[in-house]
């Protein structure tokens, strides 16, 4: 696989707070290249323990087809902030209605949406809040429902941990138990790895709310299966994974596709993080499938 990228945005790209009518939220921007035709604009949303930067890959081939691109952190992820503590604020329906903020404050019709992992179940609910600010979306290594028994396990394990114990105390019993490979990789306790400067993994790991690590990973475990629904949007739609994936095999993730008449991708060399295993690869079939929606 490639090597994973750093915490710092790509050439051309900068960091900005996208104000929105729910609040502020962290974001890195990328603009569409020089003397390059804009074909539109696309909203990114990171995955479960991810953030903003593990879209910085894709940002630099997506300027170059002529796509604007603005990845985010959501409430009380990372850089964007957000209650310690209170729960409802980060259930499902309140974090989509920051995304419908979101896609409103980019300032244009037609947002092609992203999301990965968590992101792309957060993305889902959104859109059938809403399906008219959206030219698009991509499902990105997110299935149809909850995840697999085995990340279930995993992300009870982290829920538990989480109510007793600092994020500190978390993050060092998790490096405290990993195999040497995996620190070295920089893979972490949750569903989201790809970044692997351990500084810049601990710090963001640090700057999440306790709450949401814990709703979102509740959601996550009991997500119910609405492909019916967002098939019914007329929306056009994009399933992309990698190879193999742990958290919702690539099987399912087939007959997801296939239920919601989605164009499908599955990127050669990837598993669940294709946006940082392999960029290009990924950056293309992406840029592809929007140029095809604008059609």
């Amino acid at each position: 696989m490639s090597r994973p990228p750093s915490f710092a945005p790509p050439p051309g790209a900068r960091a900005r707070v996208l104000r929105t009518a729910r609040g502020e939220f962290a974001a890195i921007e990328s603009p569409v290249a020089a003397d390059v035709r804009e074909r539109g604009v696309a909203l990114l949303l990171p995955g479960f323990t991810g953030s903003k930067e593990d879209f910085n890959p894709l940002h630099e081939s997506l300027a170059a087809r002529g796509y604007r691109t603005v990845a985010v952190d959501g409430r009380g992820q990372y850089e964007s902030d957000g209650p310690e503590h209170d729960e409802s604020a980060y259930a499902q329906g309140e974090l989509a209605r920051d995304v419908l903020a979101q896609a409103a404050a980019l300032g244009t019709p037609g947002v092609h949406l992203v999301g990965h992992s968590l992101g792309g179940q957060i993305a889902r609910a959104a859109v059938l809040l809403d399906p008219a600010p959206f030219r698009s979306l991509t499902l990105m290594s997110s299935g149809p429902a909850e995840i697999s028994e085995s990340q279930r396990q995993r992300v009870k394990l982290l829920r538990d941990a989480l109510a007793v114990m600092t994020l500190a105390e978390v993050w060092d019993a998790i490096r405290s138990m990993e195999a040497p490979e995996e620190t070295e990789t920089g893979e972490d306790a949750g569903l989201d790895s790809g970044l692997d400067d351990q500084e810049d993994l601990r710090r963001r790991w640090l700057a999440n709310k306790p709450a949401q690590l814990i709703a979102t990973g509740r959601q996550l475990c009991v997500e119910p299966d609405r492909v019916a629904e967002l098939a019914a949007t007329g929306l056009p739609l994009h399933v992309l994974s990698g190879a193999r994936d742990d958290t919702w095999p690539v099987p399912l993730l087939d007959d997801m596709a296939r239920g919601l008449g989605a164009h499908r991708t599955v990127v050669a060399g990837a598993e669940h993080s294709p946006n940082t295993d392999r960029p290009a690869e990924t950056a293309r079939a992406v840029a592809d499938f929007w140029d095809s929606a604008a059609r």
